[in-house]
């Protein structure tokens, strides 16, 4: 199917037109600050001697091709107005920031490293890292205060699979001032980390013999449309669990007739909803529409209790944050948290 011309003016559509626009049409491309900061990431290994022939291209997700020198970064991230859109769509932006968007690049960029060297077939990486060919898991149940490995990008990541372990320990590895020897002195990802300096130290100014650009669901081939994309991606990061929160609501909130001129307890989360999804997606890791499905089930099951608040305010913000934490770490725990790679 031939591209479709999009007019120039299609970043002053309303989010309903811009949402039918098929992904493949978009007048997309890596300038600006994305270019900057890939320029970056060029420097830091650059810096430690890396030669490696890494290629950047526009997908629908942050990857790196299996295989490839290739890193897929999500179209969102070529334009403001498409960031705008995908906050609204998800309620954040993946990688928006500028150290956000750092610390991802550095992970792919382990990824990257290991395929362009042919790292994954040395037997001391497999010893320390384990075994690539485990199948990677839909879903994964991190230890949040294991100490056996680094903690680079949210979610406890490198527990999730033998490949994502070594991509994060190599971008802790590379990150400007980590002060990794000091940081992770008493842990058990310290010989990770040693293995790392060792390894990249023994690749300094060698070519890699790997270089191989091939580009996998790159956005000029993706047909559907912005609409569809967000459809599914809200799916995939939907609650798919059953949640009983009657008990834990009932704590904070009362359908006695002495609160009955008090402020309802839908109203009170729905006030607090953006302040206590943030601060619970920063200490978890989950990803803010995740929470967000939780917060609206739980408003929905005060409204069908009719529930109003039975503490200050203030109080009730404080517990209300605690239980919604509590929820997500069952999610966490719950083998529910999904693997989006």
């Amino acid at each position: 199917m031939p591209k479709r011309v999009v007019h120039e003016t299609w970043p002053e559509l309303d989010d309903d037109a811009l949402l039918d626009l098929r992904m493949a049409d978009l007048p997309l491309a890596i300038e600006g600050t994305l270019a900057q900061r890939i320029e970056q990431l060029r420097e830091e290994l650059r810096d430690r001697g890396l030669i490696v022939p890494l290629h950047f291209y526009l997908s629908d997700e942050w990857f790196t091709p299996d295989g490839a020198t290739t890193i897929a970064i999500p179209f969102y991230l070529a334009h403001p107005r498409l960031e705008k859109l995908e906050e609204t769509q998800m309620l954040e932006v993946e990688g928006g920031e500028h150290e956000w968007c750092m610390r991802i690049l550095r992970h792919e960029a382990g990824h990257a490293i290991d395929n362009a060297y042919r790292l994954r077939r040395r037997a001391r990486r497999r010893e320390i890292f384990g075994s690539p060919a485990k199948p990677y898991p839909e879903f994964y149940t991190p230890k949040p205060y294991s100490k056996s490995f680094v903690l680079h990008l949210d979610s406890w990541y490198a527990q999730s699979h033998p490949d994502e372990d070594f991509a994060e320990t190599f971008a802790v590895w590379l990150t400007p001032s980590s002060e990794w020897r000091h940081r992770y002195a008493e842990w058990k990802a310290l010989p990770k980390l040693e293995y790392m300096d060792s390894l990249m130290g023994s690749l300094r100014g060698l070519p890699a013999p790997v270089d191989n650009p091939q580009e996998v669901d790159a956005l000029p081939n993706l047909r559907i449309t912005l609409r569809q994309h967000y459809r599914n991606k809200r799916r995939h990061y939907g609650v798919d669990y059953p949640n009983f929160y009657d008990r834990d609501l009932r704590r904070l909130f009362s359908d006695a007739p002495e609160f009955t001129n008090h402020m309802t307890a839908a109203r009170f989360i729905s006030r607090i909803r953006r302040q206590v999804r943030r601060v619970v997606a920063g200490w978890t890791g989950i990803y803010q529409y995740t929470i967000d499905q939780v917060l609206e089930e739980m408003i929905a099951r005060c409204r069908e209790l009719k529930l109003r608040l039975a503490v200050p305010e203030e109080q009730a913000r404080r517990e209300f944050t605690v239980l919604l934490t509590v929820q997500a770490m069952n999610y966490l725990h719950s083998g529910g948290h999904r693997l989006f790679l």
